[in-house]
């Protein structure tokens, strides 16, 4: 399974870390950096993980900037993604079993590198439930198709 990453500037450290971890569990990552200090803009590499996966390219996303808002309003830009912010593993896990969600978002500035492994953890061991949980998501998809 593959797996796009990108963050901003704020997120260079834990971006690493989280793209390490995920490897050890046997993942595939697709780096989209930002891999400099310099400052940029959030919403260039929040695009390039929603296109990966929107495009078939990845199987899901993890993007970060400094609160983790910003980058995931610019993935839920893009058609197809429902990308989340998580600061703790609870809504991670639930994202993905109720909401099928397909990007994940966190901040570096909100939580801590080991936070940030449980809910990555969390949220890449769950599944996507179906069934009630359908018609909701299909909702959500039909106002992006009517908008």
């Amino acid at each position: 399974m593959k797996i796009a990453m990108g963050n901003d500037h704020t997120a260079i450290e834990m971006k690493d870390i989280i793209k390490a971890f995920v490897e050890e569990k046997g993942y595939e990552v697709i780096d989209f950096g930002t891999n400099t200090s310099e400052s940029c803009d959030y919403p260039e590499y929040g695009e390039k993980v929603a296109r990966a996966v929107a495009d078939g390219e990845a199987d899901l996303g993890i993007a970060i900037c400094g609160t983790g808002v910003g980058i995931s309003l610019a993935c839920n830009k893009v058609r197809g993604i429902r990308a989340c912010v998580c600061s703790e593993p609870y809504t991670a896990r639930l994202s993905k079993m109720h909401n099928n969600s397909n990007v994940l978002c966190f901040g570096s500035r909100v939580i801590g590198d080991e936070m940030a492994k449980m809910i990555t953890e969390e949220w890449l061991d769950a599944v996507y439930e179906g069934g009630r949980h359908q018609r909701r998501v299909d909702m959500v998809m039909d106002i992006e198709n009517r908008n």
